[in-house]
């Protein structure tokens, strides 16, 4: 079990540090995806109304351990004070004269944004001397620890595990929701339960498949990574993406699907063209005949409907990547298929984060036609996998 925050006691005047995913997509200043502030909220809201301090740690981007302009999290503060309904003040360093001032400064009841935390080298560094040491600054900054950045609690870094260790510290909303909607979905799934797998390539979900293999009813596969699949079945996939090094390890896990009883879809048509271009000329194949000259970019509409029936008895369901280029509107037609089966589905519907989520955003999608949409990516789907994540271990119940 998860530690709560109620765990922490009355807060009120207490200074509580509380770890945020706010990591969104900027058009130079603009937030183009405002998903992960507003998940954010909840539990900044709930701090705010117990009478705490708020201090909000967060990364953005992927800074080399130095302040860098373009991944500043000052244009977070107006949106994250917008959806707060106060003034969120602004510290313009993590640990530094500007963060113990803007601290020092704080009312009950109100909170501070430190700047960019990994625009120090400890926050993620290996050494473990280095990362506790920058921990420390981070933890006399406040009384209390609350984790709610989910997409970083598989990384082992100093704001997510060891201020955890340094404070007592609890589990905000969103980690709690997370854990448990995840867990529902790999621990004792009601069936079928289908899995819709998409995205670039094989290898950054090969542990998710193995682990799935074992797990689910049916496994759907579409995107960059299904070409892959159509290659180690002996078709030819033109110049559509592959990861060749991954071949012999799909052909295995196809003879493993087959043992086990696990229905395995791949697309039956692809949307193909010459070049890797928002208006290149299109045409739909078979996925087994891919010209030699072109890509695919897409699963064809013969697919999506087929891809879509295989969606509507799931009773849980677990999707992560999309099914084709879904930033170019010409190939972005098979996301928004599953994704609008996925929401017509009558199950446990999870979108495990990334970019999946980005889709259902771009495409217009009403989140809550699905049932949990996750914020981190490579967490939902190290969770999936089987995985300890280091930021959830520390927080459960018996640790300190």
């Amino acid at each position: 079990m998860l530690k709560t925050i109620e765990s922490l006691g009355d807060l009120r005047g207490k200074r509580v540090l509380v770890r945020s995913d706010l990591n969104v997509p900027l058009d130079g200043t603009r937030i183009t995806d405002d998903g992960r502030v507003r998940a954010s909220v909840p539990t900044l809201k709930a701090l705010l109304d117990a009478g705490a301090r708020v201090i909000v740690v967060a990364h953005l981007g992927r800074p080399k351990g130095a302040p860098e302009e373009k991944y500043s999290l000052r244009p977070v503060v107006s949106r994250l004070s917008e959806l707060l309904g106060t003034e969120v003040k602004f510290a313009t360093d993590t640990v530094g004269e500007s963060a113990q001032e803007t601290v020092a400064s704080l009312a009950d009841g109100e909170i501070a944004l430190l700047e960019n935390v990994r625009f120090n080298a400890g926050e993620t560094s290996k050494d473990e001397a280095e990362r506790r040491a920058f921990a420390e600054q981070l933890a006399a900054l406040a009384d209390a620890y609350v984790s709610d950045g989910f997409g970083v609690v598989h990384r082992k870094q100093a704001s997510v595990y060891d201020v955890a260790q340094l404070l007592p510290a609890a589990a905000g909303s969103l980690v709690r929701n997370e854990v448990e909607s995840l867990r529902k979905v790999t621990d004792d799934p009601e069936r079928p339960f289908v899995v819709i797998l998409g995205g670039a390539k094989v290898a950054d979900k090969l542990g998710v498949i193995e682990n799935l293999l074992t797990k689910a009813d049916r496994i759907i596969i579409g995107g960059g990574m299904a070409y892959t699949f159509l290659k180690a079945q002996g078709h030819e996939i033109g110049k559509s993406l592959l990861d060749a090094e991954q071949v012999d390890t799909v052909k295995g896990y196809m003879e493993t699907a087959e043992k086990n009883g696990v229905e395995l879809v791949l697309p039956v048509d692809t949307v193909v063209a010459a070049e890797f271009s928002a208006d290149a000329e299109s045409e739909v194949v078979p996925s087994t005949q891919i010209p030699a000259d072109k890509e695919g970019l897409d699963i064809g509409p013969k697919t999506a409907e087929l891809f879509a029936s295989k969606i509507a008895d799931a009773k849980t369901l677990f999707w992560n990547g999309p099914m084709g280029v879904f930033e170019f509107e010409k190939f972005a037609e098979g996301t928004r298929a599953v994704a609008e089966a996925v929401a017509s589905c009558e199950g446990f519907t999870v979108i495990g984060g990334g970019d999946s989520a980005a889709a259902i955003r771009n495409l217009g999608f009403d989140e809550s036609r699905y049932s949990h949409i996750s914020t981190g990516g490579g967490a939902s789907l190290e969770l999936i996998e089987g995985k300890e994540l280091p930021g959830i271990a520390v927080l459960e119940e018996g640790t300190k």
